[in-house]
């Protein structure tokens, strides 16, 4: 068992949030799935509530996936799973496919791009310590994972397949 411990004098020197930081609510809405030759994804977006996600962007970012997909770069065939399209700041945005694997194991892949550089859709360079999900990702994360136990505990036919891509959240994070 862990060691616990009363000391926690180490605490004043831990401040990983800019001074400066102000955290405002955004929005998760739903949008139509992402049928690909193989596999299925949901869809979430993600963004301030007064933002708009340009409908351009979003076809880009789906003719994208199933680019991806079908040319086996996205190695994600046989699964079911959910994509989040999240809008950060004014031009940049995150492009993040969670699928499952081994029953009850979400697997990721993260995708970036910045409207303001004309580039295209990139695969984000993965390090030793990753960036996840940030906190208003994790509210799709949060919702997916109880649906996928659903899934699991179900008899996991057509039926519950159908019943688990018809789950999405939709909301304040």
């Amino acid at each position: 068992m862990p060691a616990t411990t009363t000391d926690f004098a180490h605490l004043d020197l831990i401040d990983n949030v800019e001074p400066g930081y102000k955290h405002v609510d955004k929005q998760i809405v739903p949008a139509a799935g992402l049928a690909l030759p193989a596999s299925h994804l949901k869809w979430y977006d993600v963004r301030r509530p007064e933002a708009v996600i340009d409908e351009d962007v979003r076809a880009r970012a789906r003719a994208f996936l199933t680019a991806e997909a079908t040319s086996g770069r996205l190695a994600i065939a046989g699964e079911l799973g959910f994509t989040i399209l999240h809008l950060c700041g004014q031009s940049f945005y995150f492009l993040i496919v969670c699928t499952w694997r081994n029953n009850n194991e979400m697997w990721e892949t993260v995708y970036a791009l910045d409207t303001s550089t004309g580039s295209e859709f990139a695969l984000v360079p993965q390090g030793t310590h990753l960036e996840v999900i940030c906190v208003w990702e994790l509210g799709a994360v949060q919702h997916e994972r109880l649906a996928w136990i659903d899934y699991l505990r179900s008899a996991r036919d057509r039926a519950a397949r159908l019943a688990y891509l018809r789950d999405q959240y939709a909301g304040p994070v």
